[in-house]
């Protein structure tokens, strides 16, 4: 449905090459990862390699994921605004969003992720960051259900009350729901749907806990050796 097919015979050339060429060949397939080649004497099938990127409002996810995106190659999927610009969109899935939000419900699980299945599946990467998503285990069953995967790796952005609570009202974007009020309703949300799924993962062995007070370089120091380490793991199978 959304594999895809990379070519390896331009990056392997033989079955004897030294350990340094080999490393060469790992970081080449996995910058590779963005693109389809044609021909070739041999092919390697890819399924999507997903990451969620979970944390409260003002946890600085989104920052962080621009950083990502830039260092690593990711496709960035915020599950907020693909539901923000479905209901520009004036499409019935869009009005019935809206309705949705206005009577104070919780767009059904299936939407959300039907949005960002598609989003996968026209993209011609294989790399995405899922921002914001899963918030409950709800969303955690639907997202394994419908794309039929569970993500890689799962960052937790964990940064205190007080700190969110100060980065939101400062950050000044214009958004109805950036006040004290709302964030706080905001944050007993997150921490009543969203750890459940923090635990799930925890207990599986993919989340990676970050620290998230500091600079945004001071943060990212956390968050890249993770992707090094995945990018090694993965990468090494290829060549066994």
């Amino acid at each position: 449905m959304w594999r895809r097919v990379i070519s390896l015979s331009s990056l392997i050339s033989s079955s004897k090459s030294t350990l340094s060429n080999q490393a060469a060949v790992r970081l080449k397939v996995w910058e590779s990862l963005t693109t389809e080649a044609k021909g070739g004497i041999a092919s390697w099938v890819k399924t999507p390699f997903i990451t969620f990127v979970l944390g409260g409002p003002g946890s600085g996810k989104g920052t962080q994921c621009e950083k990502i995106v830039e260092t690593f190659g990711f496709t960035h999927l915020s599950a907020g605004d693909l539901l923000r610009r479905e209901i520009a969109s004036n499409s019935k899935d869009g009005t019935m969003i809206l309705k949705t939000i206005i009577e104070g419900k919780i767009v059904p699980s299936e939407v959300t992720v039907k949005l960002i299945k598609r989003e996968m599946e026209s993209s011609d990467n294989v790399k995405f960051l899922i921002d914001g998503f899963p918030r409950s285990e709800e969303n955690r069953v639907s997202f394994e259900q419908i794309i039929g995967a569970e993500p890689n790796i799962v960052l937790y952005f964990d940064c205190p009350e007080k700190e969110m609570i100060e980065r939101v009202l400062s950050r000044n974007q214009g958004r109805v729901d950036d006040n004290i009020n709302t964030i706080k309703k905001r944050l007993e949300v997150f921490e009543a749907l969203s750890l459940p799924v923090i635990n799930y993962y925890s207990n599986k062995g993919k989340l990676h806990k970050i620290n998230a007070v500091g600079t945004v370089d001071e943060i990212f120091e956390q968050v890249h050796p993770i992707f090094d380490m995945c990018k090694v793991s993965f990468l090494v199978t290829i060549l066994i």
